[in-house]
């Protein structure tokens, strides 16, 4: 069966949502349409694309991401159709893709298939569906769109890196108040070289040791470890970090190794 995802800012309290899969399912019935999530604050295309991220691969090949993300049509917003990994991505040019991809697409085209521009006010239904069913359905990405080179560039906040040292910053909380950070397992490893360390931040609050899992220290302990995205985290066993810790987004971290 084909699979379209969504991830989009539309949240659970209007009806844009059931429009949108309304009109999926009115162009494609068949189709199973999953939510990975609509609760993505307004435009905040770093958090979506952090998601998005790190759950696409665990779908089949040929799944179709809807990414409904700064949307609004204008001269300016390029919509694009994307297969990378051989998944299919449908979204505004806008940077998110260049979060999401760690190497180059296999196939990019600028979708043309819009109609009466001026009546365009709700493009996710009127052309992202339109792009995202004919994906589903087995079409090519030639046929809705122009082939393009590259997407648009959006810098992420990469860490300081020394020899002794990795200052990173917090770049996502999630839902259990776990705090993600920007040092990947790979970086760590590699400026790590077999060494102990010690992770620093807010409150003069440090942590000395990986953990494998969340509840390896007694409940109410901080702990750190990398998980699914395979980010630092920064967790309290059952218990909100983010708030207990005064850990938010952009707040720096710092790792020293001896």
């Amino acid at each position: 069966m084909a699979i379209i995802t969504l991830t989009t800012d539309l949240g659970y309290k209007d009806f844009y949502q059931a429009a949108l899969k309304g009109s999926i399912l009115s162009t494609l019935p068949n189709v199973n349409i999953i939510d990975i999530t609509h609760e993505i604050q307004a435009f905040n295309i770093s958090r979506a694309a952090f998601i998005l991220k790190n759950c696409f691969s665990y779908f089949p090949k040929n799944t179709v991401h809807l990414i409904g993300i700064d949307t609004v049509y204008s001269e300016d917003n390029k919509y694009i159709a994307v297969k990378y990994r051989d998944h299919f991505f449908v979204g505004s040019d806008n940077g998110i893709f260049s979060l999401i991809f760690d190497e180059e697409p296999q196939e990019i085209v600028e979708i043309n298939i819009m109609q009466d521009l001026k009546f365009l006010h709700f493009p996710l239904a009127d052309i992202f569906v339109k792009a995202a069913c004919h994906l589903a359905a087995g079409g090519s990405l030639k046929e809705i769109g122009i082939p393009t080179d590259g997407v648009e560039e959006r810098m992420s906040l990469q860490p300081i890196i020394e020899s002794d040292q990795i200052k990173g910053s917090v770049i996502f909380v999630d839902s259990f108040q776990n705090v993600v950070t920007n040092v990947t397992k790979d970086l760590f490893t590699k400026v790590q070289q077999g060494r102990k360390f010690t992770l620093s931040f807010r409150r003069n609050e440090t942590i000395n040791q990986l953990s494998w899992h969340y509840n390896e220290v007694p409940e109410g302990e901080k702990l750190c470890l990398f998980g699914i995205s395979d980010h630092l985290e920064i967790a309290i066993n059952k218990g909100n970090a983010s708030g207990l810790l005064g850990l938010n987004m952009g707040d720096i971290v710092r790792i020293d190794f001896h």
